[in-house]
């Protein structure tokens, strides 16, 4: 009897011990979603569904360890003032596209970036905001640098 006590005792340390690990891997906390819409050139309006991440610890996090990025959603990061910006893929198992937009919601630069890529993706120019998407999405809905964002988020 003491014996199955132990190692019941010990499943559940290692159930315990499992479930930290997989909550600290799920990335950051539920944040606050807004339905974003960018006007392109050609004059049609494209949407889509974005967690926003606007503290220093949900900007360092983004989408570090998310494995499925759904076409349709993103992650807009938000700054308080203007910068140079630059993002990596560290623990990102995920293939993103980045835009970076200025404060004016002109979208400045779209960049790929490749799953646990180390190299930074830097915006050419100062911005206030950057847009991560599952890679290819911009592309694929005809939204191109020079497009704008509406920023009533």
């Amino acid at each position: 009897m003491k014996d199955l006590k132990r190692k019941a005792a010990a499943l559940l340390a290692t159930a315990l011990l499992c479930a930290a690990a997989a909550s600290c891997q799920k990335g950051n906390p539920k944040l606050k979603t807004k339905t974003l819409s960018i006007a392109t050139a050609s004059g049609k309006a494209v949407t889509l569904v974005a967690e926003i991440a606007d503290t220093p610890q949900t900007r360092e996090k983004g989408y570090m360890f998310r494995k499925n990025i759904p076409d349709g959603t993103g992650m807009l990061f938000v700054f308080e003032s203007d910068r140079v910006l630059n993002f990596w893929m560290k623990n990102t198992p995920t293939p993103l596209s980045i835009a970076y937009i200025d404060y004016k919601g002109v979208i400045k630069d779209i960049f790929d970036m490749k799953p646990f890529d180390l190299k930074d993706i830097t915006a050419t120019g100062y911005v206030r905001y950057a847009l991560e998407v599952p890679q290819g999405w911009f592309g694929r809905v005809g939204i191109k640098a020079g497009d704008k964002l509406s920023l009533n988020f």
